[in-house]
């Protein structure tokens, strides 16, 4: 990795550090060892001899009328209202290396703006008689009379990249732009709402409660997706499927190895960065116990024949919308008569579930079909000290005790979508034919837990699909990747035919 440097830009008007965050980011941490040269003759050497840029402008991007919509519907509700949503800052790793950047979900949004994205950006709309003005601001690239370009290693040409104009990105968004230094003269009184969540430094505005209820309108503005939307989340649910098909064509390395679901992630992950920006959320490649711990994602165990392996992963595209499945498989081919059976019944439950979608019903009516089926067998099995209808009752829940977790959650730009939105927007909320979340029943029996048969002991499933309220029902967006037992039997003998 190239040493960094440390020089200060001469291309931005500065401001107070820490308030409007208008000041380009300066390297961290180099003083001690930078050898960028600082005389006149080299600065006036690499200011010359450059060829013309390219400033083609683009077409603008499939999304931009789409974002236009989405800006004009936020105006709407919102009239004599300045609005603020940043895009968020770069995040620190450690010392002077960050995290990959993801912009805001707000902000992407709004503007269709995704993995190309400037960091530090900011969305404003600005009240006017008929509505508002939109204006997106923006850090463009700097000048080559500059030392920006070559000396800032945070945001510089030579470090990072080409960055685009202020008329390429007003083209390709359909948005008019402005410099980074313009929103200086941004005001912020008790009319201006500000995403706080992506830039929790920006000068007070109408206050903490206005704020929050404006984040709370974009989240549930997002509960229903548009055309665009669930095309991406299509193409996400294809790429992901392509990842799925990888990962079990590499099951014969995988399981070799002491550490072979760190395989499994990368093997998922080298198919998120081929066909997508990158993975929607950290991937659980979860073998044998391991399946029975919800979020494992430390991925650093064996994948041992005879075992399952539960795989909850996701493709995230350059437009930020991700695919959300889980699929639980045999690592040798084939499951046991008592895996078979827990599985089984997991997907018993995902398709009494889905059975019941339509425009309509509410959110929670789904997790209860589940959940009534998760009690019917764990009961059935002789696992509850009480019958299936005494568990399902509110004050008893035995059955939660190999299902903790909920059955659904909305997807869309975020893995867990609209999480800002109310309790009466979301889990009691009404079905639209647009909305997309997940079904994702499971069984966790605990390798330790002694009220369970030792057989069962140490088997997790779980099985999770995405899916699209229709007009008059619903549609399984990843129904293609197999999901039944013999299925995904037959699935593992396609892709491992000499296993």
């Amino acid at each position: 990795m190239a040493e960094t440097t440390e020089h200060t830009s001469t291309s931005t008007p500065s401001s107070t550090a820490g308030t409007r965050a208008t000041e380009a980011p300066q390297p961290r941490a180099t003083s001690n060892r930078s050898t960028t040269p600082g005389s006149d003759a080299f600065q006036a050497y690499i200011a010359s001899g450059w060829a013309d840029r390219d400033d083609v402008l683009p077409p603008a991007r499939a999304q931009a009328p789409f974002a236009a919509e989405r800006r004009r519907r936020v105006s709407e509700a919102f009239p004599g209202k300045r609005l603020v949503i940043p895009s968020g800052a770069v995040k620190q790793r450690a010392n002077d290396t960050d995290y990959p950047y993801r912009a805001h979900s707000a902000f992407t949004y709004l503007t269709g703006w995704g993995s190309d994205s400037e960091p530090g950006s900011f969305l404003v709309f600005e009240p006017t008689a008929d509505g508002h003005e939109a204006s997106l601001y923006f850090r463009e690239r700097a000048g080559r009379d500059s030392t920006e370009f070559y000396a800032n290693s945070e945001i510089g040409e030579f470090w990072i990249g080409a960055r685009p104009s202020l008329a390429q990105v007003e083209s390709d968004l359909g948005l008019g732009t402005r410099g980074i230094a313009e929103f200086e003269g941004v005001a912020f009184d008790e009319s201006t709402l500000v995403v706080r969540e992506a830039a929790d430094d920006l000068p007070a505005g109408a206050g903490d409660e206005a704020d929050a209820a404006f984040h709370t309108f974009l989240s549930e503005l997002r509960l229903v997706k548009d055309d665009y939307e669930i095309e991406q989340m299509r193409l996400a649910i294809a790429a992901t499927a392509r990842g799925f098909d990888d990962v079990i064509a590499d099951f014969g390395r995988s399981s070799q190895h002491e550490r072979g679901e760190r395989l499994v992630e990368g093997v998922f992950n080298t198919r998120a960065r081929l066909d997508g920006n990158t993975v929607g959320y950290d991937t659980i490649a979860a073998s044998g116990p391991h399946a029975c711990i919800l979020h494992w994602t430390r991925n650093d165990g064996p994948v041992l024949p005879g075992d399952l392996i539960l795989m909850d992963a996701g493709v995230e595209l350059d437009s930020y919308y991700t695919a959300d499945i889980t699929r639980t498989i045999p690592v040798s081919g084939r499951y046991t008569e008592v895996q078979r059976r827990i599985y089984e019944a997991v997907r018993e439950a995902a398709d009494a579930a889905f059975a019941i979608v339509r425009p309509g019903i509410r959110f929670r009516e789904i997790h209860q079909t589940a959940m009534r089926v998760i009690a019917e067998r764990t009961a059935e099995w002789g696992l509850l000290p009480v019958t299936a209808e005494e568990a399902l009752e509110a004050d008893n829940q035995q059955h939660r005790r190999y299902m903790v977790h909920g059955t659904s959650h909305h997807l869309g730009l975020d893995v867990h979508d609209c999480a800002k939105a109310r309790r009466e927007m979301y889990l009691d909320g009404v079905l639209e034919p647009g909305m997309v979340f997940t079904i994702e029943p499971g069984l966790y029996f605990q390798p330790d837990d002694l009220t369970v048969p030792e057989e069962m002991r140490g088997i997790g499933v779980r099985i999770e699909d995405d899916i699209l309220v229709t007009d008059d029902g619903a549609e399984n967006l990843s129904i293609g990747i197999p999901r039944t037992a013999d299925d995904v039997e037959a699935w593992f003998a396609r892709l491992n035919p000499q296993s």
